[in-house]
Parts: C-alpha cells; structure tokens; sequence
C-alpha cells in the first residue's frame, strides 16, 4: 500500500466483470505476442524506474544526512545534532504539504490506490498524479519520514504497466494482471527479489494464482531485477547468521505466532485509521509538518524512528536490543508510522510491516527466553518478521520467499517460519479480512473483491 493521495471515489461496491480477453495461456492464443511484449515492455520499465528511483533516494538520504545506504542511517543520525533532524522531518513536512497541494492542481483526475485500481478500476491509475507522488515519497523517506521506499518504484511499475496495456491494446482482464506484475516487477527491482516480487503481485494485489498467471509475472520482474541490476546489485538486504533450529523454536513459534497476528490486526487497522484520518483542504499543507516535526523530536533519542526501517530490522536479526528501548520502540515506530501516514505522507508499508514484526519478535523472544532459555533473539525477530509480514498482506507464500530471498538463505529457516505464518495469519483472518494492501477499501468493496476472486477465479 502506498499513501499520499485520496482514491477518486471508489463507490463501486462490486468489482467489473471481466469484458474478455482471457490471459493467454500458450503463444498460440489470439493476441499472445501483444500481451507478451506488454509483459517485456513493464518489466523493463519498472526495473529502470527503480534504478533510477533508488538513485534518488540516495541523493536523498546523503544530502539529508550524509550516508546514501539505508543500513547506515542510524549511525549518521546518531552523529547528527538535535536541530538537523527536527530541520530535516520538518522540511520533509513541509515539502510533503506543498508537493500534494501541487499534486492536486496540476494533475486532473484523483489518485488511486494500486489494489483498488486493480479491482474497480479495471486496472487504469492516473499516470503523472501516481509518478509524482512515487517521487515525493522517495524523497522524503530519503530524508527520514518512517514509510517504505518500495511504495515508489511499485508505483512506478504499475504505472507502466497500465500504459503498456494501453500501447498494446490489452483487455480489462490483461490489464489488471499487468498493473498487478508492474507493482511486482518494481517491488523485486528495488530490493532484488525477482521470485518474491512474482509471487506478492498475484498473491496480494491480484489474489490468484495460476500458471498462466504465474509465467508472465516471472517474466515482467526477472526483466526488471536484470534492467535494475546497473543499479542495485543482486545481493541480499538483510545479512543473517545461520541460526540453529532446535524443538525450542518450532515451540515458540506456536506460541508467539498469535500474538502477532492479533499485532497484525491491530496494525493494519491504525492504517485504515490513518487513511481515513488523511487531512483535506489547508490542512493538507499544515499537518505533515507538525507530525513530521514531532518524528523529528522523537528521533534525537531514537534514531531508529527515522527511515523505512530496514536498519532497525538488520540490527535485530544480529542482536537484542535493551530492554528499555525495544520496549519504547516496540510502540513508538509503528505509531510513527501510522502518524506520517495519516498526516498525507505518501510512502510504502512493506519495510516498515517488516520492521514492526521483528520488534515483536524480538520483545517476545525475550519474554522466552526468561521463561524457558533455548533459542536466540535474532531468530526470533526474523520469524517475528516474517510471520508479520505474511499477516499484513495475507500473502503466506510470497512473504516466506520474499524472506528467505532477502535473507539469502532458502532453507536454514524455513520450516519454523512457516509454522509462525500460518498461526499469525489463520489468527489475523478470524478478526480482520483486510489486508493492509486493502486498508483503504471500504467492507463493500471487501466483500466484492472477495466475492469475485470466489466467482471468477484467476
């Protein structure tokens, strides 16, 4: 889910019916080569749009703050004096308030979320009001707002995606697959998971999988992660040790597993409530810099606040964190993000669903190991996260891949992960149907989207 612009009006409380052009399952099928070169043409372009995207963010982040990777932000800011960074989430308030107000003006049309687009609106984005806002989100988290950089470049890709179906003259059906693999391919450039990146857009934005549906979304992100590869080099994000796999784990994994599902749920609910929250009017223009001000404050005693979250993530794959500030930050980040995001700061939640599920991993890692000593915290935090991400977007298989892809390791912890995302995300459906990809989506248009993936299938 990207923030940052209200949809224009979905009403709709049904989903429209296919009008025709079924995906084609073989090359022999009428309209095969067009839909196919579709598939070339976005894949190529989100992987460009996300090399160029997270080029960007560097710029961003090293002008902001001196350091142009991710993983070394929390140093810089902890070097940092207090004013730089209540100047700098200030300014990002600031140009986050002017950038939608112009947003709103030279642009027609409203924005759209990508799942609603690809569910009521056949897949069709306004293209130079989702570009512009992907650009403002990449920067301002560049300069420390606490939302994902992935929104942009998903942004990016559906886009494209939407516009190669026009050049090829693809049908609805065909469209709403190409915008879905787009925001994929554009997800697996920037952090280099082409399978995982698959996988989430037919999973979580499509909600089918097949294998006529399967082949191009692999194909669309494959080119995009070798487009970006100039870029953003083909290695895991995070770097993990080998942990050992003992009975404990499994264990903890059917014990904590619930409890982050219900952290889940209740997650995904305080974004719903932050869409909804979204200011309209001048207020657009004032509250991203008061809320965005406050992060600021906030983060001169925790600098982990800043950023999508990616290196609060890293430092709790390897170690513990005290116990008073995991305890602080356990609350703090997620409500740091949840405050951006319904100030109208655009940005992705992806990392930062992560980020909030290794906190919980880790703060109930520990409460473990003070009962019953076996296993280690970092463990912990990486099934946390996992379990987490797979409750948040409803998407069991891609979440294990993406883990395991951005992890670079296939097997060393898979089975007590998936152990942890199936509890975590059986508890989360019992309570709430939506994802926080459908957040922004009102219970009709849940109960349509749902009630077509039943009727129509993939």
């Amino acid at each position: 889910m990207e923030f940052g612009s209200k949809p224009a009006a979905p009403g709709a409380a049904e989903a429209p019916a296919p009008t025709g052009g079924k995906v084609p399952a073989t090359l022999r099928d009428p309209g095969a080569l067009r839909f196919w070169l579709a598939v070339a043409l976005t894949g190529l372009c989100a992987g460009l749009g996300a090399a160029a995207l997270t080029l960007l963010f560097r710029a961003a982040q090293e002008l902001a703050w001196g350091v142009a990777d991710p993983s070394a932000l929390f140093e810089a800011a902890r070097q940092a004096s207090p004013l730089r960074h209540v100047a700098l989430l200030l300014g990002a308030g600031l140009l986050t308030g002017l950038g939608q107000w112009v947003l709103t003006r030279l642009t027609s049309g409203n924005g759209i979320e990508i799942t609603a687009a690809i569910w009521f609106q056949a897949g069709r984005l306004p293209a130079l009001r989702t570009l512009g806002s992907a650009v403002l989100s990449i920067v301002i988290v560049g300069m420390g707002v606490p939302l994902g950089r992935e929104g942009a470049p998903k942004q990016f890709g559906a886009v494209f995606g939407n516009l190669a179906s026009d050049l090829q003259q693809l049908s609805d059906e065909q469209r709403r697959l190409m915008v879905a693999i787009g925001a994929g391919a554009g997800m697996a450039a920037v952090y280099s998971v082409p399978l995982g990146g698959a996988l989430f857009a037919l999973e979580v934005l499509r909600g089918a999988l097949a294998l006529r549906l399967v082949m191009p979304a692999l194909a669309a992100s494959l080119i995009a992660v070798k487009a970006a590869s100039f870029v953003i080099p083909n290695a895991p994000l995070y770097m993990i040790p080998v942990y050992p796999i003992s009975s404990d784990v499994f264990l903890w994994a059917i014990v904590a597993s619930p409890f982050i599902g219900l952290w889940s749920v209740a997650f995904v609910r305080a974004i719903a409530w932050a869409d909804r929250a979204r200011p309209s009017g001048w207020r657009r223009l004032a509250a991203p810099p008061a809320v965005l001000a406050i992060v600021g404050l906030l983060s001169i005693v925790f600098p982990e606040l800043l950023g999508n979250g990616q290196d609060l993530a890293q430092a709790l794959f390897l170690h513990p964190l005290a116990p008073l500030a995991l305890a602080a930050l356990f609350l703090l980040r997620p409500l740091a993000t949840v405050a951006s995001a319904a100030s109208g700061a655009p940005g992705g939640l992806f990392t930062p669903s992560l980020a909030a599920g290794a906190l919980m991993g880790s703060a109930l890692g520990g409460l473990w190991l003070w009962v019953h000593p076996g296993g280690e915290i970092g463990l912990f935090a990486l099934i946390g996260a996992g379990a987490m991400l797979a409750a948040t977007t409803q998407g069991p298989i891609s979440s294990l891949v993406l883990m395991m892809e951005l992890t670079g390791q296939a097997r060393a912890f898979a089975l007590p992960m998936l152990t942890a995302i199936i509890v975590a995300t059986a508890t989360s459906r019992l309570i709430e149907r939506r994802s926080i990809y459908e957040a922004r989506l009102t219970d009709e248009q849940v109960a349509a989207r749902l009630a077509a993936r039943e009727l129509t299938g993939p």
